[in-house]
């Protein structure tokens, strides 16, 4: 628990309920390696899987961390279910090494939309280096919302 924001502690047990429930974190081998209010760090372990042919990581596992950590960042600010509206991802240098991690910090929160930015680094011999930047807008929803999201029509 959260000794400075004891009010996390739900928040945090939901959030990592729901991400334990994405087979495509699974299917990446993502973890939540930190979380906290208004930040989400994820990370993933090379593999062949995830590589393209050139050896790097394959851009699109940059584009899949910078996507899920910054709707969970979001998502950690007041408990509400999040989405993806919308991000813009520039991938700064080619992401080799060991390991990804992306971090993602809340900019501003919102009740509807919350502006997230995050940065990917990938671990080269103990050291990071910075592969990409993005900034997103997340669509918030109260749990109403977020039952016909799970439900539809």
């Amino acid at each position: 628990m959260n000794e400075t924001d004891p009010d996390f502690a739900p928040i945090e047990t939901r959030i990592r309920d729901n991400v334990g429930r994405q087979g495509f974190m699974g299917l990446v081998g993502a973890e939540v390696a930190e979380l906290s209010r208004g930040t989400c760090t994820l990370a993933v372990d090379r593999r062949p899987e995830l590589l393209q042919q050139h050896g790097l990581f394959h851009g699109g596992v940059t584009a899949f961390l910078v996507d899920n950590a910054t709707t969970i960042a979001a998502a950690t600010s007041r408990g509400q279910p999040a989405l993806t509206a919308e991000y813009k991802l520039n991938l700064l240098s080619p992401a080799s090494g060991d390991r990804l991690i992306c971090r993602a910090r809340v900019i501003k929160p919102g009740r509807q939309v919350a502006v997230v930015a995050a940065d990917v680094f990938c671990i080269i011999d103990g050291k990071e280096k910075h592969t990409a930047t993005a900034l997103a807008s997340i669509a918030m929803f109260d749990d109403h919302a977020a039952a016909r999201i799970q439900s539809p029509a």
